[in-house]
């Protein structure tokens, strides 16, 4: 069971960063580039290139020298396609070390992933979508959710999305809402207005579910992380097949996820807004 598959997903990508391009800066549309490898796509031409991101040849080839030449690219020989260059791996070293998110949080992503069965992943804000922070499955299941750590997740049709929009930034949900609400499975909300009311309804609860929105057999609960600001800055979910998303495991993770969610952002230096301490401890 896929959470969903990489062609797919990069294709949306794809076509989101097209209809942005026009009005990206200069060094936003060079490093934009780099977000077209995914693990279906490892090495990638010029030809592509300028397909995928719909600007002209001359402008994407001064992009790719650049940043071949820092280092971000590198050029195979053989083929003259481009890959990710040693650069990128340095660069998340270096985060890696002065921030260790991967490393802090992954034994509480662990631990609630033995306690429940199921797989749980952690995502940081990226724009408009969830980058993947890390996931753990308990792998006790034939059937089981797979998570591509590769994927960024679309704020509009996923429970982590909407935990991010309910308690982001201000201006995260406007955007979104004014966005292309692009469906990924015939239960993904596209509309606007429904939209905006389920986030209304995350904000009350504490924690969003979506069934099958973003992959057709997978329902999902999100609680919100935060750092060092009241605006949240990623998420931490807990993917299950909907087959076995029953009334006890929905309350299962309901009465798990907010601790695990205060955990993560002690953690990482954050403290939960007191109102929403509330609400979870309302709820408990």
């Amino acid at each position: 069971m896929h959470h969903r598959t990489i062609g797919t997903a990069a294709k949306h990508a794809d076509q989101d960063r097209k209809q942005t391009g026009n009005s990206m800066g200069t060094i936003t549309k060079a490093l934009n580039l780099l977000n077209h490898f995914c693990p279906g796509r490892a090495e990638i031409g010029l030809t592509e290139f300028r397909t995928l991101s719909g600007q002209d040849k001359a402008t994407v080839h001064r992009h790719l020298n650049e940043l071949a030449a820092n280092g971000f690219l590198e050029q195979n020989p053989v083929t003259r396609g481009y890959r990710l260059g040693p650069a990128i791996l340095r660069l998340a070293a270096v985060r890696e070390r002065l921030f260790p998110a991967r490393t802090i949080v992954a034994p509480i992503v662990e631990k609630l992933s033995s306690d429940l069965g199921e797989l749980v992943h952690v995502s940081l804000r990226d724009g408009l979508h969830l980058s993947p922070l890390i996931h753990h499955d308990a792998l006790i299941h034939g059937t089981r959710v797979y998570f591509d750590e590769a994927e960024l997740l679309p704020l509009h049709a996923t429970a982590s999305g909407h935990a991010m929009l309910a308690f982001g930034p201000e201006e995260l949900l406007p955007d979104v809402l004014n966005g292309d609400l692009r469906p990924s499975t015939a239960h993904t909300i596209t509309d606007p207005v429904r939209l905006k009311e389920i986030v209304d309804g995350v904000r009350l609860e504490g924690i969003a579910f979506v069934d099958q929105g973003f992959e057709t057999d997978v329902s999902s609960f999100a609680a919100p992380l935060f750092a060092d600001q009241p605006e949240a800055i990623g998420t931490i979910a807990v993917a299950v097949p909907t087959i076995r998303m029953t009334d006890d495991m929905k309350r299962r993770i309901r009465d798990a996820l907010p601790a695990s969610a205060a955990e993560v952002t002690d953690k990482l230096g954050g403290v939960v807004p007191a109102h929403l301490q509330r609400i979870w401890a309302d709820a408990a």
